[in-house]
């Protein structure tokens, strides 16, 4: 089974710029799904962005415009590139694969990596 490795988080100013990483290690099947979830303080996890392996993306509304999503499947990592950064943009942000193999699929979640924008 697949495994995800985020990396790329910090703190940074509000206005500022951050792009995460998502490394897959493992067999990835090639009908998948990739997404940023992100779980602020106190809150449900939601979906930040998410891009199919034919290229299709979909945005959370609070992110869309400011936040673009990007794989590298050579590299087997998908990229969350972050700006004009805000402070309720704090939250640890997760790494989904969800592979979609014929009769089951299959998610799989990194461990997270914080976030945090100051004002």
């Amino acid at each position: 089974q697949a495994q995800l490795v985020e990396s790329g988080g910090g703190l940074v100013e509000a206005g500022g710029s951050l792009r995460l990483s998502c490394v897959v290690s493992g067999p990835i099947f090639p009908v998948n799904t990739m997404s940023w979830y992100r779980q602020p303080p106190g809150n449900e996890r939601e979906l930040v962005a998410l891009q199919t392996s034919a290229r299709a993306t979909k945005y959370g509304d609070s992110v869309r415009g400011r936040f673009t999503i990007s794989r590298d499947d050579q590299k087997n990592t998908v990229y969350l590139q972050m700006t004009s950064l805000k402070p309720e943009d704090t939250a640890v942000y997760y790494c989904n694969l969800q592979e979609w193999r014929p009769g089951s699929a299959i998610g799989t979640w990194g461990k997270g990596t914080l976030v945090t924008v100051s004002s």
